[in-house]
């Protein structure tokens, strides 16, 4: 356990193992701690960096409006602090996003991406034919955003659990330190509702990026995750595709020995 001092803040880190260093982005509500069920099995051959994101649990809060691109330059700070350079990045949903923005931004701090449904909605509604799915998902979205508003904490975070990540039921299955996370950190999540360019994606710089970049995404999933990655693999040009069965918003955590065996491989290279 130790602390980093990046762009103005006090970022919490954990890092273990040893080998090629990758760096794992947890998602939205969430914490470094999210990714204990596959940090054992790849700290067996690599050197593993978690970290709490800006404002979340360990980390520094500054009380004020954040964004996108400053989670994006805390990541290329975290690399560079900790000369973990060039790193392989793995990114779960919200932290699919910063990890591709780091990717368009800072390509050389990278030498590899993993990243599990990007909630990019913002990315579809410029296609008529896709404005739909997205507008069904911001509906769901905007009935978590009402409790968030009136500091409904927990009834947020169980609304976003059973209609956005999971499914009906999944709340209460899900480990009593996990939900105390999600409510202590539901306000973050209000913050990156607040910042206007969190879903959305420069396609065209993130063209530019060359590296390998795994996208994944499983098969009881929003429809919308698959339309928004069709458009990510179309950008870059070393792309490709894995689908994981009844996984779930975060495969790391319901099928994390599935997760492992996927990974590890793309991060040894």
């Amino acid at each position: 356990m130790a602390e980093i001092q990046v762009n103005g803040v006090s970022l919490y880190y954990e890092a273990r193992g040893s080998g090629p260093s990758v760096v794992l982005v947890h998602g939205s509500w969430s914490d470094a701690d999210s990714w204990a069920r596959v940090v054992p099995g790849l700290a067996e051959q690599a050197a593993v960096v978690t970290y709490d994101r800006r404002g979340h649990s360990r980390s520094d809060d500054l009380l004020t409006q954040g964004s996108v691109y400053e989670d994006a330059a805390d990541l290329a700070g975290l690399i560079q602090g900790l000369a973990l350079g060039p790193a392989f990045v793995c990114g779960d949903s919200y932290g699919s996003l910063v990890a591709l923005r780091l990717a368009a931004a800072r390509p050389d701090l990278l030498r590899g991406l993993a990243v599990h449904e990007p909630p990019g909605t913002s990315m579809l509604l410029a296609d008529p034919d896709l404005r739909p799915l997205a507008t069904a998902f911001a509906d769901r979205i905007a009935a978590v955003r009402e409790l968030l508003e009136q500091a409904e904490s927990a009834a947020a975070a169980e609304l976003f659990v059973e209609t956005l990540a999971f499914a009906p039921g999944a709340w209460a299955q899900l480990p009593a330190p996990i939900r105390h996370t999600f409510i202590r950190n539901a306000p973050t999540y209000l913050d990156e509702l607040r910042d206007p360019d969190a879903l959305d994606l420069d396609l065209t710089a993130l063209a530019r990026y060359a590296e390998p970049a795994l996208l994944t995404q499983s098969d009881d999933g929003a429809p919308m995750y698959g339309e928004v990655l069709d458009m990510i693999d179309l950008a870059l040009p070393k792309a490709e595709r894995h689908l994981y069965a009844g996984a779930g918003h975060a495969p790391h955590l319901s099928q994390p020995e599935e997760w492992v065996r996927v990974t590890l491989p793309r991060i040894l290279g």
